[in-house]
């Protein structure tokens, strides 16, 4: 890009090899724009990392192209109407086809920061003081890895191309962006964090954020199956395996019912490992 540093030089400017014309700089800017937004690069590449966000990491060139398609023409001429873009990445067929039929190949790992904002909306999380504080979280091995506004980068907390090297994924060239985040760290101070903020709440006590209780779910501690049931439809969409919930559904029978506190307990043990589950952990 070439733009006169005198906003009100008469020369030309270029901007991928396209004049953008004389005048100020505002103006010259706004063309530039132009170019970009009109250049045929733009939709694949939004599309593609809208995908990514909402529905699949490693998403189809079909499904780049349908989306893309969707940027390029609303269906009435219009470019760049990101309402017909999002319709396209969650309405394409692909997005709607049944989890059961779909490859190991699909779907996307869920944020850590997404996993607790789901805990949080799910139950009903409540703050103390109506601030909802968030500190620091990016410490993988105490937190989540993860904190909103404290990325890395500008680029984000991951590579939209990121491929974890060493692993199944990498064998088939498969991007996996959220992966770059996890490590043998972040995976123990994930559930470690989680088992005490399902519990207990997160931040100090002046703002804390807590589900104060979980009455549907106490309502059915002693129904173990009835419980994992619910916990598995609620934060799973009802995708774990049967194993899984075999797995799970004897871990909090084994706890043995005395009061009202070990009640909490086989909630609180109920949710923690559903969100430890790897049916959970990625999003189909």
């Amino acid at each position: 890009m070439v733009l006169n540093a005198s906003d009100h030089s008469p020369e030309p400017a270029s901007f991928l090899g396209q004049t953008v014309g004389s005048g100020d700089g505002a103006s010259r800017l706004r063309l530039a724009l132009d170019i970009l937004f009109n250049h045929p690069n733009v939709g694949p590449f939004i599309g593609r990392q809208l995908i990514q966000r909402l529905v699949t990491s490693d998403p189809s060139p079909a499904y780049v192209g349908r989306v893309a398609a969707a940027f390029n023409n609303n269906g009435a001429g219009q470019r760049g109407d990101l309402r017909a873009v999002t319709r396209a990445v969650l309405l394409d067929p692909e997005a709607r086809q049944d989890p059961s039929l779909k490859g190991t190949t699909w779907g996307k790992l869920r944020e850590p920061m997404i996993r607790f904002v789901q805990w949080a909306r799910t139950f009903g999380a409540t703050s103390a003081d109506g601030k909802w504080i968030l500190w620091d979280m990016s410490d993988p091995s105490r937190h989540l890895g993860q904190s909103p506004l404290r990325s890395p980068s500008v680029f984000n907390f991951f590579r939209p191309g990121y491929v974890p090297p060493g692993t199944a994924l990498a064998t088939h060239g498969q991007t996996a962006p959220e992966f770059q985040l996890t490590n043998e760290n972040s995976v123990a101070g994930y559930l470690n964090f989680m088992q005490g903020v399902i519990a207990w709440g997160y931040g100090a006590q002046a703002s804390r954020i807590a589900v104060t209780s979980y009455p549907r779910e106490l309502a059915l501690v002693d129904d173990p199956d009835a419980l994992v049931q619910r916990v598995n439809l609620l934060l799973a969409a009802g995708q774990l395996s049967t194993t899984t919930l075999t797995t799970i559904r004897n871990a909090i029978a084994s706890i043995r019912i005395w009061g009202d506190n070990e009640r909490k307990v086989r909630v609180w043990a109920t949710i923690a490992l559903v969100m430890a589950s790897p049916e959970y952990l990625v999003q189909k």
